[in-house]
Order: structure tokens, then sequence, then C-alpha cells
């Protein structure tokens, strides 16, 4: 005869609650990851989403990412306020800060930025402009200068330049091509006489016939918040966590490419993995061999823990005031949402 006593019950009873325990962990799923999609440009300048995704720390974050590729900033911008896009990374434009005062898109961070000893973005004219006489950025006053879209970080460039050199910005002639290829070809074929890009399209460019350098954009605008991360308003007031876990993935990210082949402390092994990496997103019409040179060249630094540079923005925000390309009512409060990341 088998006694059964209380204590024997019990044992019985929690070592049931475990064995069902045990079984339904092998058989239920695991906690789905919060799909969002990331919009982007296939420039090294983007590479640290690049890296969060393919070293797993959007995973980790419990994000599974999807990238939309696209060819200017102002699209992005749109595709953020429809909800296309939930994160992105891209210049100010006059679309994003107007959305902006609408209530649709906050800035949340910063990413690309101007820094002193770091080759940055390049003024560049067409061989054309430059054996008629375009020798300095002084020489443009007069000239055409390439441009995506009215509003454009291309067109903030142009002005400042302009400012600098103490001509009247009317004295630039913008011309709005769409694409950034289409503003090369432009420029190739001497129908345009200037423009200013990253390094990794610059040094390439210039390095032809067809295309001079005659200057760089920090010489215009020190510390310039080339980039900024931006998401929806919604996101950044009602879905705090996955704002802090996105910005967490992509710092991550972005650590590794200043060590890679920024500040160049991580090692020669860990500079080719990450040009490896890079080259998945970045120049995936030519072979490695060829594209690595132009990746490496495009390593400008990508604020660490996304900090902004809030003084940066601030003057893109007057300027696009004095050009009457957004409301005069914009504040940098209804565009920025500081709470996220470190200011300065």
């Amino acid at each position: 005869m088998v006694r059964v006593t209380r204590r024997s019950l019990v044992k019985s009873a929690a070592a049931g609650a475990l064995a069902l325990a045990v079984s339904s962990a092998a058989v239920l799923p695991s906690l789905a990851a919060d799909k969002i999609t990331v919009g982007a440009l296939r420039f090294t300048s983007h590479a640290p989403s690049f890296v969060a995704f393919e070293r797993g720390y959007f995973a980790d974050e419990g994000l599974d990412v999807e990238f939309k590729f696209f060819q200017a900033a102002q699209p992005m911008a749109v595709a953020i306020a429809s909800g296309d896009v939930d994160f992105a990374v891209t210049a100010i434009s006059g679309g994003l800060i107007s959305l902006a005062d609408k209530g649709a898109i906050k800035v949340i961070g910063g990413a690309l930025i101007e820094e002193e000893d770091i080759d940055g973005q390049m003024i560049l004219v067409s061989k054309k402009a430059y054996d008629e006489g375009v020798k300095t950025p002084a020489d443009l006053k007069g000239r055409s200068f390439g441009i995506t879209q009215a509003g454009s970080s291309f067109h903030y460039m142009a002005h400042k330049i302009a400012d600098k050199e103490g001509f009247e910005r009317s004295e630039i002639t913008l011309k709005p091509l769409q694409k950034v290829g289409a503003i090369i070809g432009a420029l190739k074929s001497g129908q345009i006489d200037a423009w200013t890009i990253v390094p990794h399209i610059a040094k390439p460019l210039a390095g032809g016939d067809e295309i001079e350098a005659i200057g760089l954009v920090a010489d215009y605008i020190p510390n310039y918040q080339v980039t900024t991360v931006f998401t929806s308003t919604e996101n950044a007031t009602e879905k705090p966590e996955l704002t802090k876990r996105f910005l967490a993935a992509f710092s991550k990210g972005a650590a590794d490419f200043n060590a890679a082949l920024v500040d160049k402390s991580a090692g020669d092994e860990a500079a080719e993995e990450m040009v490896r990496l890079i080259h998945k997103y970045v120049y995936t019409d030519r072979p490695y061999e060829k594209a690595a040179p132009s990746i490496r060249n495009g390593a400008m630094r990508v604020n660490e823990g996304a900090a902004l540079n809030l003084t940066s923005v601030k003057d893109q925000l007057d300027w696009f005031k004095s050009e009457g390309l957004v409301p005069e009512g914009v504040t940098i409060e209804k565009l920025v949402d500081a709470s996220y990341v470190e200011t300065y």
C-alpha cells in the first residue's frame, strides 16, 4: 500500500507543473520581434544602420528590420509621415521641417557630422567650369550649382558658400535635378558648373578627367550636422521604448563604424571586415576591389550615441526660414525631440 502524504502530494504537483512548463516552452513560439522599416540611402554615411542589421544589434533589441532605399532626403521625410517608414537617417530638408511643423515628424538624434581633420564633403566643379576659371569657391559667383530639390541640404550648402565668400545667394543659379545620379551626369557633361557631396562619391569623381575639387564644405559650415536620425511624432511620443531600442542598436553600429574606418582603432582586419559589410549595400554594382577605396574614402564621423549638434540644426532652421522655404512659426521644439540623446 502506498501512503500519500501532504508533502508528497505537493512535491508531485510541483513536478507536474515544471514538466508542463518545459513541454509548453518547447511548443510555444518565442515573443515576436517588432517589425520596423528603416529608410536609407546607399551611402557610406548610412553604414551604422547596415552594421546594426548585419551584426544583429537590431535583433538584440527585439527589432525585425527591413530597409527601404531612397534617392533623396525629402521623399524619405514623406515616407516617415505616411507611416511607410518608421525610422530614417538623412539630411534636414524643407519637406522634413514642414512636416514637423504639422506634427508628423521629429528629429531624435544626430548622425553624420563634419569634423576637423577628417575628410568631409567636397566642393566639385566640372572640368569645363574649371578651365573657364572656376578654381576656388569664390569663383562660383554667377555659376550654376546642382541640387536635388529646393530646400535640400545641397541648397543650404550652396548658400552658405555664397554667404562666406561675400556675394548674393541669388548669384548662384540652382539647378534642381531630383537625383544624385542625374547631378553627377550633369556635372560630368558640363551642364552644371558645381556641386557638393560626401567624400566617398566626391573623391573618385575628382580623381577622373571630367571633374575637379576646389574646396571643402567644412571651411564654410564648421561642425555641420549633415544628417540626423528622425521618426514619426507618434513613435517619438507614444512608443518611447521602441525609439530607444532603435537608437541603441544604431549607436552600436555607429561605434563599430567609427572604430573601424574613422578612428582606425579597431585594426586592419576590422577595417577590411567593415568595408566588406558596407559593400553589401553601397556600390553593389561594382566588384569589391573597385568599390573598397570609395567606401573607405567616405568614412566621416557619425556622432557617438547619436548625439545631436543642436546649434547646427538651429542654424539650418534659421536658413530655411530666411529663404521662405518653411513657415516662419516653426520652432526648434516642433522639429526636435531632445529627450532621447545628448545635445550640444
